[in-house]
């Protein structure tokens, strides 16, 4: 994982229910790194990040072992990151650092070896969500699990660059936060 070396998080399996169009309940294998920077521990609850992640991914139909990282930090990591990797010099809310590349062209996902598809990491700006929470007058657990299901979708190779592109992204978003609001 990319920020591996700058965070050793715990990892920890979850076995998720996911349910098929066919009516077959099966399980969906998640190893989910999670790392909060030590400001915003307490601030964040692990597992509202987990259920964030976890719908995300059974909303777009993924059924193969996915392992994923996701770091809470604040707005100087991710500032740096987002120059570092990206050449733009300010802080955003959310950068995802996709393991491969996935896209029109690309090939659809095939299982390793250890048949767990390493998808990458996410790292969410703790304060750059709080921001954004309160400009839109919503509860900032709605903006975080905004801004998980917005990095683990780009981890899946979804994109926003062209209208279609964002209409589907946005919908597969708006999915995942009804179902956390009726959870």
């Amino acid at each position: 994982m990319l920020l591996n070396n700058l965070y050793k998080p715990a990892v920890a399996t979850l076995l998720l229910p996911r349910y098929d169009l066919t009516g077959v309940n099966t399980m969906l294998k998640i190893q989910l790194s999670i790392r909060i920077e030590k400001p915003f521990v307490g601030l964040v609850s692990k597992q509202w990040l987990r259920r964030a992640v976890k719908l995300t991914l059974v909303h777009t139909g993924m059924s193969l072992p996915v392992e994923l990282g996701l770091v809470i930090a604040g707005d100087e990591t991710v500032h740096e990151l987002n120059r570092s990797y990206r050449s733009v010099d300010r802080t955003t809310d959310v950068i995802a650092f996709a393991l491969s590349e996935q896209g029109a062209k690309a090939e659809p996902f095939i299982a390793p070896p250890d048949d767990v598809i390493h998808l990458g990491e996410v790292i969410i700006s703790y304060p750059q969500a709080k921001r954004q929470a309160e400009e839109q007058r919503h509860p900032l657990e709605r903006e975080l699990a905004l801004l998980v299901g917005h990095g683990v979708l780009h981890l899946l190779g979804y994109d926003h660059e062209l209208p279609e592109q964002e209409q589907r992204m946005r919908a597969i978003e708006a999915r995942v936060l009804h179902a956390i609001k009726t959870i």
